[in-house]
């Protein structure tokens, strides 16, 4: 985990480790999850507590997350490995509404939607829009600060890529990806814990 710096008021530099939550049954059974409120199951507890084990090699300030129970226990599974209190859910972290696909597979979505899109769903843009506006936001309201902000696989991809200009790679549950800004443009420092070239956006 890449060492983060300590905590200056006076500087624009905002590091946030956006870490996907851990693993549920609909995981496991391939289903699409989208705003449904599914919990963690044992092994996504345990993935948590490794997450927090890894960022413990850092130093946190903040620790918020998506409202939703598996992104929310996640959070506070790392918390207490970090010694961090969880302080706000954001909607705007939430995963990707998929409307009538949710709690289908992949496969049976692809059947009756094979375009993706799904009736009453959200568009990719839309969440993209809302993911990185929240991400400014957090750089906006903890400048000099180090964040974990844990949320969704679909959310984090769409935040990644309007840094990177292109999808990212699939995350894995509790995986981790850190980006940071001194307030002039976005860098990826690593997806789902694999350094990346750094290019600032």
């Amino acid at each position: 985990m890449p060492e983060t710096p300590s905590p200056d008021s006076t500087s624009n530099h905002v590091t946030v480790a956006l870490v996907r939550h851990g693993e549920t049954d609909w995981n496991l059974e391939g289903r699409l999850q989208g705003s449904s409120d599914i919990p963690l199951n044992d092994e996504g507890r345990r993935q948590a507590r490794d997450a927090g084990i890894t960022l413990s090699a850092g130093s946190w300030n903040v620790l918020v997350s998506s409202p939703l129970v598996r992104a929310a226990e996640t959070a506070d599974i790392i918390g207490h490995v970090v010694g961090l209190t969880r302080s706000a859910a954001h909607d705007d972290l939430v995963e990707r509404r998929f409307g009538h696909a949710e709690g289908l597979t992949g496969y049976e979505a692809w059947a009756y939607w094979p375009d993706g899109r799904y009736p009453g769903g959200e568009s990719r843009a839309d969440l993209a829009e809302r993911g990185r506006r929240r991400l400014d936001l957090l750089a906006e309201d903890h400048r000099g600060r180090s964040v974990i902000a844990v949320a969704h696989g679909g959310v984090i991809r769409a935040i990644l890529e309007t840094i990177i200009g292109h999808p990212p790679p699939r995350i894995s549950n509790a995986g981790i990806s850190v980006v940071e800004t001194d307030g002039t443009g976005w860098t990826v420092r690593t997806i789902d814990s694999v350094p990346v070239r750094r290019r600032r956006f």
